[in-house]
């Protein structure tokens, strides 16, 4: 483990409001059960003894806006990234989970001995499947990854946290791709191809663009739905297709030295999947109806983001598409995991997110565990940023409601 220390008052650019004087902040890189690396900064107050830590598994946590709230409550905070941050190229959750498990081996061992989760958004799942395996007897965790690779968390030392709060929780990466893929898409290789039958923004199938709020006929979006499954397992099949020709070309090198085998099982194909910003709900509100505006995560318009750069899971290596971003083969789903999430919870959901719908917080909130578990809704967007006519004070109470829980489980 390798640290540096910063000085305790960070510049505005980090967060909305200042860590509280006195706080001590390092950066630390830690080596994982692998061989890997991941690193984080320690928030820590005098006096700390308990911690929350906050990791995302694309995302760099280290200014969350939590953090600020939860020092001045007296917890010291790890702010995680894993070595997947910032791309989905080859993010692997079960080696994510290795990466939590180095961070919650050093809280450990620098002397927090109450320490609780704190799942945001995609980090709901991540933390939700690092606690089933870790609950889990050692000689029953997952040994082999979606795409065929030892695991290595049956060998590997999981300490569980105490505790876990989420904060607008999704149901996992491949759960939320799976409803915002665009099924008309007809040619993986032609981003621009679809099927009218099936394109979400043509008016003949209900769309309408903002403000008024689009009307799909129930038959639609049956046959949408199952579209989504259809386009998402064959692209399972093409990456495990890739993941054969490698094989087979190891093998083949194995016996034979060929250096254009050793090339093609060295080469790492990326898949590209085209227009995954196409969730019927971002754009009809009287779908699963809540607070939220029209629009998606991404922006506005929808009718034009799916087209752009933006979007979920676009380009990843066949082994990353099916361990995050399927959610037929992904193994980091809520659905799959919650049941075995046995620790207190908390579950916070924004009335206004438009990312997350309220059947889906309602399902994961159902499927956990837990016998300690809350469920407490604001309003605010998918990121605690205020609803039209609210102040900032109206999300804001996600971080009272978390701190006096979190207060309450950890002492």
């Amino acid at each position: 483990m390798t640290s540096v220390r910063r000085p305790p008052a960070l510049s505005g650019d980090w967060y909305p409001e200042q860590p509280p004087a006195g706080t001590d902040i390092s950066s630390h890189l830690l080596l994982t059960a692998d061989g890997s690396a991941t690193r984080g900064w320690l928030y820590a107050p005098p006096k700390a003894r308990a911690a929350v830590t906050v990791m995302h598994p694309r995302a760099d946590a280290a200014r969350h806006h939590l953090i600020p709230h939860l020092l001045r409550a007296g917890f010291a905070v790890w702010a995680q990234t894993g070595r997947g941050a910032g791309t989905d190229l080859q993010l692997i959750h079960e080696t994510a989970l290795l990466d939590v498990a180095a961070g919650m081996r050093f809280l450990r061992d620098r002397g927090y001995g109450r320490i609780a989760a704190l799942g945001n958004s995609g980090g709901a799942s991540l933390y939700t499947y690092y606690v089933q395996q870790a609950l889990r007897d050692p000689a029953k965790r997952i040994t082999v990854t979606p795409g065929g690779r030892p695991s290595g968390l049956d060998t590997a030392e999981l300490p569980a946290p105490d505790a876990v709060a989420y904060l607008a929780p999704h149901p996992g990466q491949g759960a939320l791709l799976l409803g915002c893929i665009d099924p008309s898409v007809t040619d993986e290789d032609d981003p621009l191809s679809a099927d009218p039958a099936l394109d979400p923004f043509n008016p003949a199938n209900g769309f309408a663009p903002a403000p008024e709020s689009s009307a799909y006929d129930p038959a639609f979006l049956a046959r949408y739905r199952q579209a989504q499954r259809d386009r998402v397992a064959r692209i399972d099949a093409h990456a495990r297709a890739l993941i054969q020709t490698r094989l087979a070309a190891r093998a083949r090198h194995k016996s034979t030295g060929d250096v254009a085998d050793l090339r093609l099982a060295t080469h790492m194909p990326v898949v590209t999947v085209h227009r995954t910003d196409a969730d019927p709900r971002t754009v009809d509100l009287s779908l699963d109806p809540s607070d939220r505006r029209y629009g998606s995560v991404f922006g506005p318009r929808p009718d034009i983001v799916n087209y752009g750069l933006s979007g979920f899971g676009r380009r990843t290596t066949p082994e990353a598409w099916l361990s995050t971003w399927s959610g037929l083969s992904s193994n980091a789903e809520m659905a799959r995991t919650a049941p075995e999430m046995k620790l207190p919870t908390i579950v916070v959901e924004y009335t206004g997110d438009n990312c997350v719908f309220p059947t889906q917080v309602a399902a994961i909130t159902d499927s956990l565990g837990a016998a300690d578990k809350s469920h407490v809704r604001i309003r605010g967007d998918h990121f605690g940023g205020p609803l039209p006519g609210d102040g900032p004070e109206v999300p804001a109470q996600a971080k009272t409601v978390v701190t006096d829980w979190l207060r309450d489980r950890l002492g």
